[in-house]
């Protein structure tokens, strides 16, 4: 699954070039108008704006989740980029319009489910009632959706070492969980006990070739060349990430072994290598790993957690720019329903991106609800502040 499919995963529609209603089009400019003190009377906001805005509409909805939604539709907020044909996208007719006196836009969103207000979105500038001190600034690097580099990602105070060179991240408003690659987020619902699935083919790698994947890694063999030496996997000469590190080997041809397989080993020396740094014994970390496999993320949505348990869970940091933005157990776990019928769910799903896009994390509504966003069009750059 790319990038694309994953964001649109669950909208199952069939579209035609269009027009929204004039209802939903005319909410829009209110929202501009009234923060821009837009000269304009109502009517002539609607028709300034959206004359000359390209929407899609969506004609049949199969979806049940769709049908019963809140919601009238989805606002792309990416860069023109990624815009589908020729289509200028909202914000970009905002700026170039002078509707908004800032380039910049910027998200709040209530995790308070009983709080009548679900959140905020700002055109043209920032809303200070809703964050609290001074936001952190990194730099888009990759214009299309909002990318920036992510740095250490650490499991109560310990990093896992995935990120020391840097990730590739984006933050998304349109995804409700954490997203990140397999072999990182199994580790992290390990850690908070979520419950996954057992992985034959992990467990083979462990048992079969957990020693010498150790004694490899130890000699100093690249990780990356580590499951082709051993003869589980072969390559075609693509860019190939491992560990979370970009870079460029040598690649012979597809898998030379079941590709299930390749991939657990793939993982195995993620893990192994992780723990090389935390100066583990061979022992422990083949154990380690081991019990990783027991608990891989289920390929068809989240895993379930022990409510009981949300006290005991360590926290989950993410470094950006100099800044470690922490979420706490309270913050990453999602409740649904009450009482004995009460059921929490990780807020971390695996989702893994070939190269050359990825791999990826996805800042969604888990990271976003706690901390304020900021887009800033302007200066190519992304802020993050805690949220009030």
């Amino acid at each position: 699954m790319d990038l694309d499919q994953f964001l649109a995963s669950s909208v199952k529609t069939m579209l035609k070039l269009g027009m929204l209603l004039s209802r939903i089009r005319c909410v829009l400019v209110l929202i501009v108008h009234f923060l821009n003190w837009c000269p304009f009377t109502w009517q002539c906001a609607c028709l300034q704006i959206f004359l000359l805005q390209v929407f899609i509409e969506a004609t049949r909805e199969g979806s049940l989740t769709f049908l019963l939604a809140r919601f009238d539709g989805i606002i792309g907020l990416g860069f023109r980029e990624i815009a589908v044909g020729d289509a200028v996208p909202v914000w970009d007719n905002m700026v170039e319009q002078g509707l908004v006196s800032e380039e910049v836009f910027s998200f709040w969103l209530n995790r308070d489910p009983d709080a009548e207000e679900g959140g905020e979105i700002v055109f043209g500038g920032v809303d200070p009632k809703h964050f609290k001190g001074k936001h952190t600034y990194v730099p888009v690097t990759k214009k299309g959706y909002w990318q920036f580099e992510l740095g250490d990602i650490l499991i109560g105070n310990q990093s896992t070492g995935v990120c020391e060179g840097g990730c590739a991240a984006i933050v998304d408003s349109g995804t409700s969980l954490l997203a990140g690659p397999t072999p990182v987020v199994t580790e992290i619902n390990h850690a908070i006990g979520g419950e996954g699935v057992v992985s034959a083919e992990c467990k083979l790698v462990v048992s079969q070739y957990g020693d010498l994947i150790w004694d490899l890694l130890v000699s100093g063999l690249l990780p990356e060349k580590v499951c082709q030496q051993i003869g589980l996997c072969a390559f075609n000469g693509a860019e190939y990430v491992s560990t979370g590190i970009k870079t460029v080997v040598e690649k012979e041809n597809v898998s030379a072994g079941d590709s299930a397989v390749c991939s657990a080993c793939e993982m195995a020396v993620v893990w192994v290598q992780n723990q090389l740094k935390q100066k583990q014994t061979k022992e422990k970390v083949l154990s380690y790993i081991n019990e990783l496999c027991d608990s891989l993320p289920n390929p068809m949505g989240e895993s379930i957690i022990d409510c009981d348990r949300i006290p005991t869970m360590p926290n989950v940091s993410f470094t950006i720019g100099d800044k470690i933005f922490n979420l706490s157990p309270e913050q990453y776990i999602l409740k649904t329903g009450e009482g004995i019928a009460e059921v929490c769910i990780s807020g971390f799903m695996a989702f893994d991106l070939p190269p050359p896009r990825g791999p990826l994390w996805i800042l969604g509504d888990v990271f976003m609800g706690v901390y304020h966003t900021v887009f800033d069009s302007g200066k190519l750059r992304i802020g993050f502040a805690e949220a009030a």
